[in-house]
């Protein structure tokens, strides 16, 4: 039966791929590579870049493959969403039923597969089309990256944590003591009124162009703002993720 790995290789910096994902890949007949036009020629240099470190290109081939474009106009969010998986499920049963019947293969996850990425769940969508096994590898989350970047823990003492989108944070506004943003396109950060608040926000974490900034949400959200369309504008794209905490360790 074809296997497919599902790897997660950490936040840009090959150095984040783990040994266990470095022997998966080694097991891999072929590796899987998006490309998503010119603007994010970046992201697939890097899964690229890995492929070349660890990979011996005689023994293990890599397929470049076209991501389907999220169309948005009309749409609400999660129809738009459910469309655009649909679409990419279409090209992931083509790429699989390309496969020999026991190859092995490789999809290459930005972060971790578990966190705020679909690959799993679209390869779920294709189960009753071509034949295959999945195993999955963990990777070094944008959230681990983070922390490590700020040099803070994520979480108060004996408090929660919250992971959310920038779109539940704008229309919910901030919940708990610790919570961490991620896929915010409209800087919802800038709409939060807490005088209390602290922000640490980061872009690129791992690689060369990392940034990151932190202080009182209501000091440097303008600064955030700015500096994120800078970046933004210089490579074509950006990534980034924040943590807004309040409060302090011991507090009841």
């Amino acid at each position: 039966m074809r296997e497919i790995f599902v790897i997660g290789i950490g936040t840009g910096n090959p150095d984040h791929v783990t040994i266990q994902a470095i022997n998966a890949l080694k097991g891999a007949d072929c590796v899987f590579i998006p490309t998503k036009g010119a603007k994010k020629e970046e992201l697939a240099s890097v899964r690229r870049e890995i492929c070349e470190r660890y990979l011996d290109a005689e023994r293990t081939e890599t397929i470049e493959f076209a991501v389907p474009q999220r169309e948005i106009e009309g749409r609400s969010y999660t129809e738009g969403v459910d469309e655009w998986h649909a679409a990419i499920a279409a090209t992931y049963s083509d790429l699989i039923a390309g496969l020999k019947p026991d190859d092995k293969a490789a999809f290459l996850v930005w972060g971790d597969p578990s966190l705020y990425d679909s690959t799993l769940r679209i390869l779920e969508r294709i189960r009753d089309r071509v034949e295959f096994s999945v195993s999955v590898i963990p990777g070094i989350t944008s959230i681990q990256a983070l922390a490590a970047s700020h040099r803070i823990p994520v979480n108060l003492v004996g408090k929660p944590v919250e992971i959310t989108t920038g779109r539940l944070l704008a229309e919910l506004g901030l919940q708990a003591d610790s919570t961490v943003v991620m896929l915010d396109g409209i800087q919802a950060f800038s709409k939060i009124d807490d005088p209390d608040a602290e922000i640490f926000w980061g872009a690129y974490l791992g690689t060369e162009d990392e940034i990151i900034h932190s202080g009182r949400l209501v000091d440097v959200a303008d600064e955030i703002v700015r500096m994120r369309a800078e970046a933004r504008e210089r490579h074509g794209w950006i990534m980034d993720i924040y943590l807004l905490r309040k409060g302090r360790d011991f507090e009841e």
